[in-house]
This record gives C-alpha cells, sequence and structure tokens, in this order.
C-alpha cells in the first residue's frame, strides 16, 4: 500500500516538477527581445524610426498647418506692431528703431514658421547624440537567463515536496501570464513616444508663429520645452535601462529558485513603471506643461 502511495506521489511529484520547468523555459524570452529593441528605438530619428509616416507628416506640416500658422503670424505681427506703437505715449513718442525692430521681429517670425519642421527635427537629432553617447557607456546585458540566475533547477526541484512544488506551479503561470503584459508596456512606451514627437513635429508651426510676442510667446516657449523634454526622455529610457541591466546582473546572488523568480518580475515591473514615469520627469525638468 505505501509503495502504491509513493507511486502516486513521484507521479504527481514529476507532472508538477515538469509543468514548472515547462513554464519557466522562454518565461522572460518576449521581455529579453524588448527591452533588448531599447538602446537602438530610442537612437532612432523621426526620420529613421518610419520613413513612411515621417514624409506624410512632413506633407502635413507644410501644406496644411503651415498655411494656418502664416494667418497667426499675421495677427501676431500686426497685434505687435500696435503695441509697440500705442506703449510710446500713444503716437506722441515714435522711434524709427522701432520699426527696424519690427521688422526684424517678422524675419526671425517668419522664419521660424517656415524653417520649423528642421527645427524640431533637428532638436530631437540633438537628443539622439547623448542617447548614442550614453549607448556607448552603458555596460552590461538585460537577457534573464533564468538558468543561470536560479542555477540546478533540476536540483532544487528535486528536493521539494509536494505542497511547495504546487505552490511554485502557481508562482510560475502567474508571472507567464503577466510577462507578456509587461513586455506590452515597454513596447507601449516606446511607440507612444515615437507617435508622440511626429505629433509635435506635425504642429510645430503654429506655436512658433507666436515667438515674437510677448504675450502670445508663451505658447511657443511652452512647446520648446516640450520638444526638448521628449528629447530627453529618451537619455531617461536609457538610464533605466541600464539599472535594470545592474540589477538583472545580480540576481545570481539570489539564495534559490523563488527569490529569482521573484526578483526578476519585480525588477521587470520596476523597469515598465520606471519606463512610464520618464515622460512626466523630463516634462518636469524641463518645466514643460
Amino acid at each position: 500500500m505505501l509503495n502504491i502511495l509513493n507511486v502516486i506521489l513521484d507521479w504527481i511529484k514529476d507532472i508538477l516538477t515538469q509543468c514548472i520547468q515547462d513554464n519557466l523555459n522562454g518565461m522572460f524570452d518576449q521581455i529579453n527581445a524588448e527591452v533588448g529593441t531599447i538602446a537602438g528605438t530610442v537612437g532612432l530619428t523621426p526620420a529613421a524610426w518610419n520613413a513612411g509616416v515621417f514624409s506624410m507628416i512632413r506633407a502635413l506640416s507644410d501644406n496644411v498647418v503651415v498655411p494656418v500658422a502664416g494667418m497667426i503670424l499675421t495677427f501676431v505681427l500686426c497685434y505687435e506692431l500696435i503695441s509697440m506703437i500705442i506703449d510710446r505715449n500713444n503716437f506722441h513718442d515714435i522711434e524709427t528703431f522701432t520699426f527696424f525692430k519690427w521688422i526684424f521681429k517678422c524675419f526671425v517670425a517668419v522664419y521660424f514658421v517656415t524653417h520649423t519642421f528642421d527645427i524640431t527635427v533637428a532638436v530631437f537629432e540633438l537628443a539622439q547624440r547623448m542617447v548614442e553617447r550614453s549607448a556607448g557607456i552603458i555596460t552590461g546585458t538585460t537577457a534573464i537567463d533564468f538558468a543561470t540566475a536560479a542555477g540546478n533547477i533540476a536540483g532544487q526541484l528535486e528536493s521539494m515536496g509536494i505542497g511547495e512544488l504546487f505552490g511554485l506551479l502557481v508562482e510560475t503561470l502567474l508571472l507567464r501570464l503577466t510577462a507578456p503584459i509587461m513586455s506590452l508596456c515597454v513596447m507601449l512606451v516606446l511607440v507612444g513616444r515615437m507617435i508622440e514627437i511626429y505629433v509635435y513635429c506635425s504642429v510645430g508651426a503654429i506655436p512658433l508663429a507666436t515667438m515674437t510676442n510677448r504675450e502670445w510667446g508663451q505658447m511657443g516657449q511652452n512647446y520648446l520645452r516640450g520638444l526638448a523634454a521628449l528629447g530627453l526622455q529618451g537619455f531617461f529610457i536609457m538610464i533605466c535601462v541600464a539599472i535594470y541591466a545592474v540589477l538583472i546582473g545580480e540576481i545570481g546572488s539570489a539564495g534559490n529558485i523563488h527569490a529569482a523568480i521573484w526578483r526578476c518580475a519585480g525588477y521587470t515591473a520596476l523597469l515598465c513603471f520606471s519606463l512610464f514615469k520618464t515622460s512626466s520627469v523630463s516634462r518636469s525638468i524641463c518645466n514643460a506643461h
């Protein structure tokens, strides 16, 4: 009777062990692939990320947004001229230099509107230089090699009882279900940032049309701060990946398979949270609203 019971327990234990090993195999492969593309994706300029979308956004900016910005610019410059004249004691203290100053503002404003797309792209290309240089300094791999991290998995599973194996099975099932979600979060941050960059580039002529006016210029200034924040976000993403690489490299110090599993999951969840926070941090630093 005891022999039959032991055979059944061994059979159940073998099933649980096999299920756990199947869950562990490739659990973090999708995350490894997504995180591994971060440096390359963040380092791409808007033109290199998707040439088709870039050309469409440029066409929209040149043919749709710039004409509207031209009308706004006309209104702003007329308002600026009237304000400059009225400020001089209601036409009594008009100086010739006032008109030269207004003409210079017109030249600057027209240049901003007609070269908006080049200005916005130049801002992001400057940010990409920071990302490229940081990629050369950052070392370490972000890939999670769970077999190396956890040590002798088969030996650890062999020494566990049925109750502990069942608990570990539940843990691995839960993490296997959440791993694709975390991978999706990483992808959403990267793609969402690029879409936001394209949106910023498409309407840049309108806020820049207000730059030369003291009262309306806050719109253009905030737009430039937003551009700088988007560029700086890429650098912050690289910092998050670098920290993640260091933390992942220390998983080998975990005492057992339970600790290794939850450290892997915890560090990956922390990476996702950090990537989502990079936007608000960069905007806070640049004072962009």
